[in-house]
């Protein structure tokens, strides 16, 4: 079975946030956090211009490809290509509650079909020799979460997932929206803390909810991994202190300046490929949250960011709007 450890702490896969920008940002401020891709889905990966989906930087190791997808065929083939990649480890969405993904039999919907999830993790398993996991809900709609989530857990882990990524919520398939279904299933943490102590051989890490570090210790009681959403993208600050706060080791650079000098040659790369800036610096938005000049530096970057032509320069005028004295980064 997987070493619990490299699971211990994570960035939730999130779709039109998580990309591989992000994810080279993310990185410069924690070596150890394990980094997640968009979903998606077998068939673009099958069919679209792979280069383009699945490009990464090697700084991004160690980096988990997350696929949207039920036919086993297709998750083995799209499984070994992401292997070949390049990718650390393949997860399975068995989480996301969007129409489009239920219409397309992916997603929170496959917790209704436990056999088919298995089948399709034993088929991965046989194509690569990287971890396979599974991110799932605790539930869907009239679901009984004490018995649905330890029947799919059974399966999938017999089926050889080397970990379960839980998101502590219903997925409510009939009646909420999207957004809706992050938010208004009440968190049940304790439902997946019953399923770790019951499969004390699988790493289990728990997602949902989370804003900080503070409660990613508390977590780590119970369970083997934390993953973090929406709170390490609208707040990046806060991953200055994983590495030091969870792995007892001093994080790349020490204050978010440091960060954003370092993520300069990474942008003139890309900008000299053809990227836009503003499709890199969409993501800094959060950097500087409660440090004077926060706002003019958001500012900075929403109206010159997006001009064509817009060059490195956009960020470091942006940069020089904020307080030189650094945020000091804090668990809470």
């Amino acid at each position: 079975m997987s070493d619990f450890n490299k699971f211990k702490f994570c960035i939730a896969p999130m779709m039109d946030w998580t990309d591989r920008h992000c994810r080279v940002f993310h990185r410069l401020m924690t070596r150890r956090t394990r980094l997640y891709t968009e979903m998606l889905t077998t068939g673009a990966i099958l069919h679209g211009d792979r280069a383009r989906l699945l490009g990464f930087d090697a700084c991004e190791h160690p980096v988990a490809l997350q696929l949207g997808g039920s036919d086993p065929r297709d998750l083995a083939t799209s499984a070994k290509i992401g292997e070949d990649f390049g990718y650390d480890e393949i997860n399975l969405n068995v989480g996301c509650p969007s129409d489009r993904v239920k219409d397309g039999r992916f997603g929170a919907c496959l917790m209704a079909e436990p056999a088919l999830v298995a089948a399709g993790v034993e088929a991965m398993k046989r194509a690569v020799g990287i971890p396979v996991t599974v991110k799932c809900r605790i539930g869907i709609d009239d679901q009984d979460p004490e018995t649905a989530l330890d029947e799919f857990a059974r399966s999938v882990v017999a089926a050889g997932a080397d970990a379960l990524i839980v998101h502590a919520r219903k997925a409510w398939l009939d009646g909420l929206s999207p957004k809706e279904n992050r938010d208004i299933p009440p968190l049940d943490y304790h439902r997946v803390y019953r399923l770790k102590a019951a499969m004390p051989q699988v790493p289990v890490i728990i997602n949902g909810g989370i804003a900080s570090l503070a409660e990613a210790k508390a977590h780590l009681e119970h369970v083997d991994g934390v993953m973090l959403g929406r709170a390490a993208y609208q707040e990046p600050w806060r991953l200055l202190s994983v590495d030091s706060e969870l792995f007892g080791e001093p994080a790349p650079h020490a204050a978010m300046k440091d960060v954003f000098a370092a993520m300069i040659p990474y942008i003139e790369r890309e900008l000299a490929r053809g990227t836009r800036l503003h499709s890199i610096v969409r993501h800094f938005v959060g950097a500087f949250h409660g440090v004077p000049g926060a706002r003019a530096f958001r500012r900075h970057l929403a109206e010159y960011g997006v001009k064509p032509g817009a060059g490195v320069n956009v960020l470091r005028d942006a940069i020089a709007l904020v307080e030189e004295r650094a945020k000091t980064p804090i668990a809470a």
